[in-house]
């Protein structure tokens, strides 16, 4: 019998690169491309291999799960408590944290919006997670003074067009992007950032990019 390169290294991959891999599935193919023998092709394993890491292919899909709460829902909280010394520096705590995969995964959000469409359970986990964070936002601008009422609103409009940019796959030069934020920033809280914020802003940006 042949041996398969697994057999002849030992090696069985790990968690990570399982994951890794179901990743890229997911991305590229939606749910319905996460699946054992692709992944397990696609990582140059054989199938029995997956099963030192995952009882079955739910288990794997719960770590996709966990995957997307920790590059979407984690970080936007954090963002919504991040230092700032004013309400216009908070704000742009929070959009800097959509600009960049690296601290909102916008590719993930987009695929399991996608899955929730097909998956009532899903659809129910992405509700909390909509509810967890518009409370977050909402709960930054109260501490910024605003009213309950006028906090709900504005964490809506704050999160509703950036799940917007996301659903709509738009793309936009950067330079578009930050011509346009410090008005977005006025709508999301009443107030202009100052040109010293801004500058703060664009250097963090090009830090992290």
């Amino acid at each position: 019998m042949k041996k398969t390169p697994e057999a002849e290294s030992g090696w069985r991959g790990s968690r990570e690169g399982w994951l890794a891999a179901a990743y890229d599935a997911l991305i590229e193919g939606g749910v319905e491309a996460v699946k054992i023998l692709p992944v397990a092709a696609k990582l140059n394993l054989s199938r029995t291999s997956f099963y030192w890491f995952f009882k079955d292919r739910a288990a794997l899909l719960d770590g996709l799960r966990e995957r997307w709460t920790a590059q979407t829902t984690v970080p936007l909280v954090a963002a919504t408590r991040a230092d700032a010394a004013t309400e216009t520096e908070a704000m742009l705590n929070v959009i800097g944290c959509f600009l960049s995969d690296a601290t909102f995964d916008s590719r993930l959000e987009f695929a399991f919006r996608s899955w929730a469409l097909q998956d009532v359970a899903m659809m129910r986990l992405l509700h909390r997670a909509d509810e967890e964070r518009l409370a977050a936002l909402s709960a930054m601008l109260r501490q910024w003074g605003h009213s309950a009422q006028d906090a709900d609103v504005r964490a809506r409009t704050v999160y509703l067009v950036q799940i917007g940019y996301i659903a709509m796959q738009t793309r936009e030069t950067l330079e578009t992007r930050l011509a346009r934020i410090p008005h977005y920033v006025e709508i999301y809280t009443g107030q202009l950032p100052s040109d010293v914020e801004m500058a703060r802003f664009q250097a963090r940006l090009g830090g992290a990019s």
